[in-house]
Formats: C-alpha cells, sequence, structure tokens
C-alpha cells in the first residue's frame, strides 16, 4: 500500500537472552536488516535481531496491515463528516433532520429514513441502495451521481432537486413521489414515466405530470 512504503521500521536491539540463534545453515557472516534506519548486523549472541526474530517481526507487520482493510462491511462506513462517526447504513433514521449537510458519498444502504429531511443536503455520490424514503423531503439537494436504486421514494418530495446523467432510480418505487423542476435525462425519464403513479399527498402533484410524461 502506498502509505506503508513510507513507514521506517526503527532497529530494535533486543537483550542477548531474548536473541535467537541462527540455523547452521545460515553463513555466520554479518545479514543487513534492509528495514533498519541504519545498517545492523546479525550476529549469534550480539544482542541485535536474529534472524528468526526479524522474520517474526516482519509477519506481525504484515498481519498488522492486513487488519486495517478486514473490517466488518456492515460497519466500513460510518458516516464521517457532519454526521460524525455514527453509522448511517442499516439503521432506522426515520425523522431525522440533515437538511443543508455536506453528506457526499453518504452509505445509507438498506436504512430507514420515513419522514427524514434532507432538504438543500449535497449528496453528492451517496448511496440510498435499497433505503425507505417513504415521505422523504429531498427539495433542492444535490442528486447528483447518487444510487437510488431499489429505493422506496412514496410519496417522497424531490422538487428542485438537482440529478444527473448518473443519478440511478432503477429498480425504485417512485409512487407519488413529486419530480417537479428535477432536470432529467431523456432516456432516464422515459424509465421513470414507465414507472410513474400516484400523486403525491403534501403537494397534490400527480408524479407523472411533474416527470412531464407524456
Amino acid at each position: 500500500m502506498a502509505f506503508l512504503s513510507n513507514i521506517s521500521l526503527p532497529c530494535i536491539n533486543i537483550p542477548p537472552k531474548l536473541s535467537l540463534s541462527l540455523s547452521n545453515s545460515v553463513s555466520s557472516r554479518s545479514l543487513r536488516l534492509p528495514f533498519c534506519s541504519r545498517p545492523q548486523e546479525l550476529k549469534e549472541g550480539n544482542g541485535v535481531w536474529s534472524l528468526g526474530e526479524g522474520v517474526s517481526k516482519m509477519g506481525l507487520l504484515a498481519l498488522v496491515s492486513a487488519s486495517l482493510f478486514l473490517v466488518d462491511p456492515a460497519l466500513a462506513f460510518k458516516g464521517g463528516g457532519p454526521y460524525g462517526q455514527e453509522v448511517t447504513r442499516g439503521q432506522d433514521l426515520t425523522g431525522k433532520d440533515f437538511s443543508g449537510k455536506t453528506l457526499i458519498r453518504q452509505d445509507f444502504k438498506t436504512s430507514i429514513l420515513r419522514q427524514a429531511n434532507f432538504k438543500g443536503a449535497n449528496l453528492l455520490g451517496a448511496s440510498f441502495f435499497d433505503a425507505d424514503l417513504t415521505d422523504a423531503d429531498l427539495r433542492g439537494a444535490d442528486l447528483s451521481l447518487a444510487n437510488f436504486a431499489k429505493t422506496n421514494l412514496t410519496n417522497a418530495n424531490l422538487e428542485g432537486a438537482l440529478a444527473t446523467g448518473n443519478t440511478s432510480f432503477k429498480g425504485s418505487n417512485i409512487t407519488g413521489a413529486d419530480f417537479t423542476d428535477v432536470p432529467l435525462r431523456d432516456d432516464q425519464r422515459e424509465y421513470l414515466c414507465k414507472i410513474a403513479d400516484g400523486v403525491n399527498l403534501t403537494t397534490g402533484n400527480a408524479t407523472r405530470e411533474t416527470l412531464l410524461c407524456r
């Protein structure tokens, strides 16, 4: 890893009693540790790392390095930024107020976000895959590159939200959702019009009309 390449391990002196003797198959001439900040010699009983000790330390380093990346996927994204360290994936966040917050690439996968307030929030690249956004307020939010695949947007208000060609709504439920003044690519609009139905209970606008379906 890039960040690991900058780590230099200090040369640690081991007391003679802890030093491991070299194998008979290993030459008695000095060996140099490439990861020391300065050349160090390995000799039998000289109080410096033995070959076995060096291998042990290197193995431990590899184990620790690997553990940095073996994180429980469910906890891999802890919200970060404006939402502190609270987990936002797979959580019940009903009625939470995220209005005006910067939530770039936030992970809300499978979360319950009924009546949550995202008005004016920056949700660039955020993921709402399989989340429940029933009655959510997304007015004026930046939904660029966001993922709403299989998301429940029933009765959600997206009026004036910013969507891009890469904002995904595939497999989502948009019954009663209000898309008034949401800029959509032609193929996005065509797809949404095929599944559009219902009237938004808050605004009174029919979903098909807000999408300008023919």
